[in-house]
């Protein structure tokens, strides 16, 4: 069943790698018949926070905040693709995803993340995790660690390695089956 996934990036910096695991992931998605919306903090420009979406009277946010609300209560469920900076997130990332609260409730989020070494990010996933479930959608089991990835796609987000498409397979089912499951829980309300 078509699933409404939101991407959304880690990284600001201007050489950045994670946009190419990011191109990938959006791709992917599409390509197994999702609406996927790539959400890039460094295309936004969204300050730092100050106020959450939530705390402006009603009609009042900035636009970009007013336009990613809507995107987020129109999801079924978030990717997060995320680096790893001193075992931790980007501040980038944090930043994006606190502008938010009740806008994630009860939709899934699957966790792709990424080191220039050989350990893929998996420091900066646990906390993610953790991050992600006090924001009220809860991540998979599964990780997608893309160790070394600068050496992992190509510009546009191809694989370099088809193992890579062999592995995102098994991820993105599962993420799959949580969406419908929460999408179709979500139809008969939620706990309050």
């Amino acid at each position: 069943m078509r699933l409404k996934i939101v991407v959304l990036v880690g990284s600001v910096r201007s050489d950045r790698q994670g946009i190419k695991a990011a191109r990938f992931v959006e791709r992917t998605l599409a390509a197994r018949g999702h609406e996927v919306t790539l959400v890039d903090p460094l295309a936004l420009q969204l300050p730092l926070l100050d106020r959450m979406y939530k705390e402006y009277p009603k009609g009042q946010a900035p636009a970009p905040l007013e336009a990613l609300a809507a995107l987020y209560r129109s999801a079924d469920a978030f990717v997060v693709v995320s680096g790893e900076y001193n075992h931790s997130i980007p501040p980038a990332l944090s930043n994006l995803l606190d502008h938010f609260l009740e806008e994630y409730f009860w939709r899934p989020s699957a966790i792709v993340c990424y080191s220039a070494g050989a350990f893929g990010g998996v420091r900066a996933a646990m906390q993610l995790r953790a991050m992600l479930c006090e924001l009220g959608m809860p991540s998979i089991s599964s990780l997608f660690p893309i160790p070394k990835i600068a050496q992992a796609f190509e510009e546009d987000g191809t694989a370099k390695d088809p193992a890579v498409e062999r592995r995102f397979s098994r991820f993105a089912s599962e993420l799959e089956w949580y969406a419908n499951a929460l999408r179709d829980a979500r139809t008969k309300g939620v706990p309050y």
